[in-house]
């Protein structure tokens, strides 16, 4: 009886929310995932993802979140996707990121063992799939959501698949990986400095996004969240 109350009270902690950022709720575990080598679950790359749109705040730019992701993805029928894009307004959009999963189960919460994301750019008309998978782990996940919202976008896009993705040097920093793309991609568009629409971002994050800044950044988000818990 002692043991399972505090068991019960151990995982009552874990359950604590610290911070309400946005529409995004993060719990105390959520800091433990942060704290140490682990995969990241859903509430953080959303709640980075979130922290990308407020510092990017053009409409141009959709951060789509991973729930989201993950229902178009599995959409059973048309019409349900129909209602549930729509409201995206995917074809006035200039940049997407969607965060691909390869959980196929909708009744198992915050599943899956692999993230890559997929980003839509309008003035190249095409869909840029980043795994950092040795083995290009996620890519018919990517291509269902691509095949699912194309033709949203009013663009008639290309799908690539990017070979020249940074790539993890272990089994759990795929969200970080999927992070830190997603900022270099977003600054790289805001960016005044001429682009090469041929190369894309693909030169920046291949200089930016080493195995060393991927390690760092799991630091980095930590940090964010307790300087924002602290306001």
């Amino acid at each position: 009886m002692v043991l399972n109350n505090l068991l019960n009270m151990e995982q009552g902690k874990a359950n604590d929310k610290i911070l309400s950022y946005n529409d995004v709720v993060l719990r105390r575990s959520d800091l433990d995932i942060l704290s140490g080598p682990y995969f990241l679950n859903d509430r953080i790359i959303e709640f980075y993802f979130s922290y990308l749109t407020s510092c990017y705040t053009s409409e141009d730019i959709l951060m789509v979140p991973p729930s989201i992701a993950f229902w178009i993805k599995e959409c059973p029928d048309s019409a349900s996707l129909k209602d549930f894009v729509e409201p995206l307004h995917l074809s006035t959009r200039k940049l997407i990121i969607f965060p691909i999963n390869d959980n196929e189960d909708v009744t198992r919460a915050e599943g899956g063992s692999h993230w890559s994301l997929l980003a839509f750019e309008r003035q190249t008309n095409a869909f840029v799939h980043h795994d950092s998978g040795q083995a290009g782990f996620n890519n018919a996940d990517a291509k269902r959501v691509y095949k699912a919202v194309v033709s949203y976008t009013a663009s008639g896009a290309t799908y690539v698949d990017c070979p020249s993705s940074p790539k993890q040097v272990n089994g759990y920093d795929c969200g970080l990986y999927v992070t830190a793309i997603s900022r270099s991609i977003c600054a790289w568009y805001v960016s005044e400095a001429p682009k090469d629409m041929q190369d894309l971002w693909f030169s920046t994050i291949k200089e930016q996004v080493t195995p060393l800044l991927v390690s760092n950044m799991r630091r980095e988000i930590l940090d964010l969240v307790r300087s924002l818990m602290g306001k």
